[in-house]
């Protein structure tokens, strides 16, 4: 193990322990990811998956070991004359039998010896996807909360500039330098903005149970990705370099190439059934005349016989069973053959999108962020403007909408970005929890340590 893995695992448990010792503190990505490996549900069944595959190896190499079998009876003969019923004779015997077989040729267990092993590697593969999947839904857990609560608190601001823009059109109205009209304008946009706020609370509600669903306790405050954070471009920034990393590495076309492998050996078994087997088998016991207590008068004497040889069995006629296991397989391989080329396909166009999302998503926050930028000038225009009696009421109102709006935007394109660079990692096959920490490093601890979310006191 390189010195980088013991860091990370180092970190991670450290994160850990910090959110053991100080629960008050609010919680990052590193420690919801290291929460998440002791306590999802969905992941510890993948890796009880992986534990009950791995032994089907064993139990194929099995069939290739000598296996020996111990038996006894007791035997109880009794003997009549046909005429009367009498004069009637009972003999008592006891057996045993010692059976040692061993495999000397067979084909069949072979195959089946390396299809358990491919068995055996598509399940350590499924456990890797199980992992990626999982720092996925963590992240996406994670970013949701943070987006909402970045959604309620821009209603909050909005809502309170509305107050404002309504108090001063209330107050103008009352001195007559404007109309009633300002006030049920500015009045409805309140009344909307407290729907949304409603919706956007229970938005909120919703991130944080799904959240808690992975890490089984409720997450109190998150930290949270400061304004103006550069995010991070994709390295290496060429397309192509994509596209080859994912088809040579992507953990669905390794799993779809290990089910072709599979499928090939279940029909390389299905064929060697036709052909004969070979036992070794060595056999010793005893048939004793002594009778079962050893109380028989006149005892003959006891017998011990011993055999060793090789048995040789070949099918001939099975019913067309065999045949029809054949083209039963030939059409399953090219099925897996099918999906295999499906796989590649998929890998690639997931490649060439997330790729697309990242770049694009990094364009699009830059942009949005000049928006911002530009809406908050044009709001304060407006405000002024309207304070002097240049521009209306509804101007002032339009434009703190878009302000909010386009922050609402921003905040949600700077965490659909990151997860979109997560997604090509993992539809390359090299997402490790590296780029998690990697995120997190990005965090900080929420500036306004007073701000309260309302959220829901279950405990888990």
């Amino acid at each position: 193990m390189d010195t980088r893995t013991w860091r990370h695992r180092l970190a991670g448990a450290a994160v850990l322990i910090l959110a053991c010792v100080t629960p008050a503190q609010a919680l990052n990505l590193a420690q919801a990811w290291q929460l998440a490996l002791q306590r999802d549900p969905a992941y510890a069944a993948v890796q009880a998956a992986r534990q009950a595959d791995q032994e089907v190896v064993p139990q194929a190499r099995a069939r290739l070991l000598p296996y020996l079998v111990a038996s006894a009876g007791a035997e109880i003969d009794n003997t009549r004359r046909r005429s009367n019923l009498s004069d009637s004779r009972t003999h008592q015997r006891a057996i045993w039998a010692l059976t040692l077989t061993q495999p000397v040729v067979d084909l069949s267990a072979w195959n089946t010896l390396q299809q358990a092993q491919y068995v055996a590697a598509s399940a350590d593969v499924a456990q890797a996807q199980g992992l990626q999947n999982l720092m996925l839904r963590v992240a996406q857990a994670y970013f949701d909360v943070l987006a909402a609560q970045d959604t309620l608190r821009a209603l909050k601001a909005q809502k309170t500039a509305i107050e404002a823009q309504l108090e001063a059109a209330r107050h103008n109205f009352e001195l007559g330098s404007t109309s009633v009209t300002d006030m049920h304008e500015a009045q409805a946009r309140l009344d909307l903005v407290q729907a949304a706020e409603y919706d956007a609370i229970n938005a909120l509600q919703v991130s944080r149970d799904i959240l808690a669903s992975i890490i089984y306790e409720q997450p109190d405050t998150l930290n949270e990705l400061p304004a103006g954070t550069p995010l991070p471009p994709p390295q290496p920034q060429r397309l192509d370099d994509w596209v080859e990393q994912a088809t040579q590495a992507n953990l669905g076309i390794l799993r779809a190439d290990l089910t072709t492998r599979i499928v090939e050996k279940e029909l390389d078994i299905a064929r060697s059934e036709h052909y004969p087997r070979l036992q070794l088998q060595a056999q010793t016991g005893s048939a004793s005349d002594r009778g079962i207590l050893g109380t028989r008068p006149n005892p003959g004497p006891r017998s011990l016989d011993s055999t060793v040889g090789l048995v040789l069995s070949i099918p001939l006629y099975t019913g067309g069973e065999l045949s029809s296991v054949v083209r039963e397989q030939t059409s399953r391989l090219q099925q897996a053959r099918y999906e295999l080329e499906a796989a590649r396909r998929n890998a690639r166009q997931a490649a060439q999108q997330y790729f697309s999302g990242v770049t694009s998503g990094l364009a699009r926050v830059s942009a949005l962020e000049a928006a911002v930028r530009s809406s908050q000038s044009a709001m304060e225009a407006n405000e002024l403007a309207y304070e002097v009696g240049v521009r209306i009421n509804i101007d002032v109102l339009n434009a703190q909408q878009q302000l909010y709006e386009t922050q609402r935007q921003l905040s949600h394109a700077r965490y659909h970005t990151l997860m979109e660079s997560l997604r090509l990692k993992a539809s390359s096959g090299i997402l490790t929890d590296a780029d998690l920490y990697a995120i997190n490093d990005l965090l900080a601890p929420p500036s306004d340590t007073t701000e309260n979310f309302p959220h829901n006191q279950q405990m888990w």
